[in-house]
Parts: structure tokens; C-alpha cells; sequence
């Protein structure tokens, strides 16, 4: 993924976890629009989230930001 993506992943975590503390989950979903206006960065992250790291539906905010940083 593109450090854009991932700064956005880390950004919507952060305030995430601010508004709805440390249990806050979320999916892969939650980086993106309701629109579907860049179908090829939503299958990019879909896959790292599905295929590469086989993570459910719904995670924890914190691991996921955990996951983003130490892959940069």
C-alpha cells in the first residue's frame, strides 16, 4: 500500500480510538468513502486485509494501526 493510504489508515485510527476508546473495532471499509470512487486502492487494501493478513470483518483499531506502522 502507498504511504497516503496508510497515514489515512493510521489518521482514521487514531480518531477512532479518541472517540470511542481502545475496543473500537472497524473494517476495512471505515478508510473509504460510501462512494466508490477509487475501486482499485479499495481492492489493494481489501486484499491486505483479507488474503494477506486473513483478519475478520470487523478488528480492533489499535491492531490494525499497530499492523499499518510496523509495515512502513
Amino acid at each position: 500500500m502507498n504511504k497516503e493510504i496508510k497515514e489515512k489508515i493510521i489518521k482514521v485510527c487514531n480518531d477512532k480510538i479518541a472517540k470511542k476508546g481502545e475496543n473500537v473495532g472497524l473494517s476495512f471499509y471505515a478508510f473509504f468513502k460510501n462512494k466508490n470512487d477509487n475501486p482499485k486502492l479499495l481492492m489493494e487494501v481489501a486484499k491486505w486485509w483479507i488474503e494477506k493478513h486473513q483478519l475478520d470483518h470487523f478488528e480492533k483499531a489499535v491492531k490494525i494501526k499497530k499492523m499499518i506502522q510496523k509495515s512502513k
